[in-house]
């Protein structure tokens, strides 16, 4: 189902086709192109979908953050001055070929990167928390101890 984890992927893969899977942490919409930040357990990766391919361009329309996603594409170097340098991703994109949603998500109660969001809001949903937000860590902690590591060697999580 996926060949690389976001955080992974660098210089060193330009021109490379890659299948990943992940949610969705920001969609944006500029001028016909869209932008998909996806996010695995490793990290972020941007996403950009061109209306050149029709099929992925509609699919991306309709994606809301925090959708689980099946990227395939291919690894290319931003374009100058479009250089993120506050992730380790922030070199390269993936243009994407083919998309496609594995599960949606029901509009959120907040945004999870939302630091304005009140400590009651986040204890009360804080399920949403475990993915990917301010305490990842420590599920990632608790999943490295689980008994079925040794019997699952080289398995990739989701989470």
């Amino acid at each position: 189902m996926r060949t690389h984890l976001c955080a992974h992927l660098d210089r060193s893969f330009i021109d490379a086709e890659v299948k990943l899977c992940g949610w969705a942490q920001r969609r944006r919409d500029h001028g016909g192109v869209i932008f998909i930040d996806l996010r695995d357990r490793s990290g972020m990766v941007q996403v950009v979908i061109d209306p050149d391919r029709p099929t992925a361009f509609e699919i991306a329309e309709s994606v809301r953050n925090e959708f689980v996603l099946r990227i395939v594409g291919k690894v290319r170097l931003r374009p100058e001055g479009t250089i993120n340098s506050r992730i380790p991703t922030g070199e390269v994109e993936v243009l994407a070929v083919d998309l496609e949603i594995l599960n949606a998500c029901d509009p959120l109660p907040f945004q999870i990167d939302d630091e304005d969001a009140t400590e009651a809001v986040r204890l009360r949903y804080r399920y949403l928390d475990l993915p990917g937000g301010t305490h990842a860590g420590e599920h990632s902690i608790a999943s490295s101890s689980d008994p079925c590591d040794p019997y699952l060697p080289g398995r990739e999580r989701v989470c």
